[in-house]
């Protein structure tokens, strides 16, 4: 089973790139973020035509998650327990049948969090408790548990070209870093990580200062693996040529292969 992440910036606007690339890596799942779609305006046709099973979690202009699959699903759940006052769509999850059993997926856009002196830091801070909360309840269940999506957690040095320019940023905080730590430490794999050696790969370029041109790229898109999905998997790839084709995304797919 191909699962595959990406931060499409933007459904209606990329539609036809999501399909042309969807039509050459094939991925059996994929979790998209970033939508800014609401769900009864989502274009799901085209993906429709591609065999693609769609559910989405969609909000007006920004934000929102989505989750597609060449196999049907089985159960849907929107909205990341914890808080029921927050209306920001940023998570999803489905059962998917596989092979024996099913696999658990969840699509996540997690709070950028600048400026770090703000609010908006401490909702960065909160949601990534929140998710480490229904994670452990997730693994209690011991079946194969994928957490795909942008994190906009920049891990370790190794995932940014420049770390020094990211040290303020809330990507990059102490705090930030160590509650990543905590929650890949439940029992998680970094499946790009334990596939790729040394610096990057990287799966963000900022449209802006030529980030692209000078690769001065960060990795903050991530398919985190529960230890009976880390079991099965087979292979990485970040499909970083994406980034080079016109109105593109500023972000890449990202892509693990698992044997179920």
């Amino acid at each position: 089973m191909l699962i595959a992440t990406f931060n499409i910036n933007g459904v209606k606007a990329r539609i036809e790139a999501l399909v042309s690339w969807l039509k050459d890596a094939n991925p059996d799942v994929c979790c998209l973020q970033e939508i800014k779609s609401q769900d009864d305006g989502f274009p799901k046709q085209p993906l429709d035509e591609l065999g693609y099973n769609v559910v989405t979690h969609g909000q007006k202009g920004f934000n929102g998650v989505a989750i597609l699959s060449k196999r049907p699903f089985e159960d849907v759940t929107p909205r990341l327990p914890g808080d029921d006052s927050d209306v920001q769509s940023r998570y999803l999850e489905a059962i998917i049948p596989a092979e024996k059993g099913v696999v658990r997926v969840a699509a996540i856009y997690l709070p950028n969090g600048n400026p770090p002196e703000t609010d908006k830091y401490n909702y960065k801070l909160s949601w990534m408790e929140r998710l480490a909360v229904h994670a452990k309840s997730l693994l209690q269940l011991e079946e194969p548990l994928i957490l795909a999506g942008d994190f906009n957690v920049i891990p370790t040095p190794q995932d940014a070209k420049r770390p020094e320019a990211w040290v303020n940023d809330a990507l990059f905080l102490p705090r930030t870093r160590e509650k990543f730590r905590s929650l890949v430490h439940l029992g998680f794999t970094d499946a790009v990580r334990i596939t790729n050696c040394g610096k990057g790969p990287y799966t963000f370029w900022d449209y802006q200062a030529g980030a692209w041109r000078r690769d001065d790229g960060i990795r903050i898109d991530h398919i985190l693996l529960s230890p009976q999905a880390a079991d099965r998997l087979n292979s990485t790839r970040v499909d970083k040529y994406i980034r080079g084709l016109d109105k593109a995304s500023d972000h890449v797919p990202v892509l693990a292969e698992l044997r179920v």
